[in-house]
Parts: C-alpha cells; sequence; structure tokens
C-alpha cells in the first residue's frame, strides 16, 4: 500500500492503477464503517484509494476541527488490512494553497437539515469532495448511508458537474446495541453513550408504525419526537421526515421518506436516519 501527501506524487501514482479505481473519501480516525466502504471498493473495483484530510472548511467556528481525533497509524494499519492500494494524505495547503478562492456550492438540496444547523458546511464538503475526484479521477465513489445528506449532495453535485463517477451509498454501520457508527462516538461518556442508542430506537419506532400502516409524515416525526422526549440526556436539534432526493420535508400522507435526526448528547451532536418505502406485493 502506498502513503503518498503531495499532488503530484498521487498524479503519478494515480496514472500507474489498473482501471476501474474505486475511491473513499475520509477524515481519518476510521471505524468499521470506513472500512466497510474501502472493502466494498475492493470487491467491485480493480484498484482502491482512500483519502484522509481532516477538511477545515466544512467545520463552523464553533466546531470541534482541532479537537477531531487522529489516529493516522491505526488507520493506515486498517486500511492496508482491508486491501487499500493507495492513501492520499493531503495537508491544508496542499488542498486550499495561497490565494485559493474558487467554491463549489449546491443550492436547495444544502439548505435543510444538516445544511440549516450548520452554515457553510456543505459549501466546505462539495468544494473538497469536487477537488478530490478532480485530482483521484475514480469511476466509483463510496459513501456511508449515515451521512445521508451528505451523500445526496454529492449525488446532485456529480450528476451537475458531469463528473463521469457512479456514487455508491452503502449501509449504516452499527454497534451490538444499534448507534450508528461515528467517529465522534468517543467523545461520549459512559452514560451518554447508554442515552446515545435513544436514536436508533426512535428510528426504529417510526419504521414500525409507518410498516403497521401508518403513512402521515406528522405523525412519524411525532413518533421520533416522543421516543426521544423519554430519554433525559437527549436534546434534539431537528427531526425530520423528508423526500429521500431533494430532502424536502414532506406533509399528510407518504409512500416513501427519508427520516433523519440530530440530537445533542451532553456536548457531543449526533446524527442518523433510516429511509423507508411502501413496498407493494404484487
Amino acid at each position: 500500500m502506498q502513503t503518498l501527501t503531495s499532488l503530484p506524487d498521487l498524479r503519478a501514482a494515480r496514472a500507474a492503477l489498473p482501471e476501474p479505481v474505486g475511491f473513499v473519501p475520509t477524515m481519518g480516525f476510521l471505524h468499521e464503517g470506513h472500512i466497510s466502504l474501502a472493502r466494498r471498493a475492493r470487491a467491485e473495483c480493480a484498484s482502491v484509494v482512500v483519502s484522509i484530510f481532516v477538511n477545515p472548511t466544512q467545520f463552523g467556528p464553533k466546531e470541534d476541527l482541532a479537537a477531531y481525533p487522529r489516529d493516522l497509524p491505526r488507520d493506515l494499519a486498517l486500511l492496508e488490512s482491508a486491501g487499500v492500494d493507495l492513501v492520499w494524505t493531503p495537508t491544508p495547503e496542499v488542498m486550499y494553497p495561497p490565494g485559493f478562492q474558487t467554491w463549489v456550492a449546491a443550492e436547495a438540496i444544502t439548505q435543510p437539515l444538516e445544511g440549516g444547523m450548520r452554515p457553510g458546511h456543505f459549501r466546505g464538503v462539495t468544494t473538497v469532495v469536487a477537488k478530490l475526484f478532480n485530482v483521484v479521477q475514480p469511476q466509483k465513489a463510496y459513501f456511508g448511508q449515515k451521512d445521508a445528506q451528505q451523500a445526496a449532495v454529492i449525488r446532485r453535485m456529480t450528476e451537475d458537474l458531469n463528473f463521469p463517477i457512479e456514487i455508491v451509498v452503502c449501509p449504516t454501520m452499527r454497534e451490538p446495541d444499534g448507534l450508528a457508527m461515528s467517529s465522534r462516538n468517543t467523545y461520549l461518556n459512559p452514560e451518554e453513550r447508554r442515552a446515545a442508542t435513544v436514536l436508533n430506537r426512535a428510528l426504529s419506532a417510526a419504521e414500525t408504525v409507518f410498516a403497521a400502516g401508518e403513512r402521515d409524515a406528522g405523525r412519524l416525526r411525532q413518533v421520533m419526537s416522543e421516543t426521544l422526549a423519554a430519554e433525559p440526556l437527549a436534546r434534539p436539534q431537528y427531526v425530520s421526515c423528508a423526500d429521500p432526493e431533494t430532502l424536502a420535508e414532506l406533509n399528510g400522507p407518504i409512500e416513501r421518506a427519508l427520516l433523519s435526526m440530530a440530537v445533542f448528547m451532553g456536548k457531543t451532536r449526533l446524527i442518523d436516519n433510516r429511509v423507508i418505502e411502501n413496498v407493494r406485493k404484487i
């Protein structure tokens, strides 16, 4: 496995890789969710490239850039065991050279949910991913369903800018108790970690009533909110029942939806989601 930092070195190594190339962009401090993406890419592509870059432009002024967990030696060992061919670890100076002033910004799809809570976040995400796509030039790029809005935004950007890349969204990986895997889970103290399972329970409660015939979007939001309210440590920031593609909030009867939420546990902000769909029997 090659590990490179400079842009010229990456371009030279990329040119020698067998096609097709699968790409997994990450911010490091990897967990099984990230590794599952690398394994999926390994199964589907001749070569696998992973980037590790804690992108400063997607963090707000009060967010945890400086405190974001990092463990590059451990990350590299995990990626090598997953069969990755090349890891790129650019510095901020490589990604944003002096005088940098060009941004990629999606519009409506970035306004609700995470975009509404974290102004400027998705401009940082779309800009850095566009730059990564441009230099890695993969045929497939792999993202996790846990960051559902990010995946939808990247798919929209990829289509709008005519990148010849297939966006592959892989299932959310969960701990045995249902908590969605996240690098930020390490911030939770034991009591918060126990309480954090309420996100998955809230999604499951809404999915259960949907499966039983409930179709009203407002009622599904209510079921999630009531489940969260039963956990004293949970402080919801938003609870949503939205269109899975446009992310516009839904009202009235639905047949398909993205259920999602952002919830604070202490100082740690957690997100989770689930897609529900009425599957008609033939």
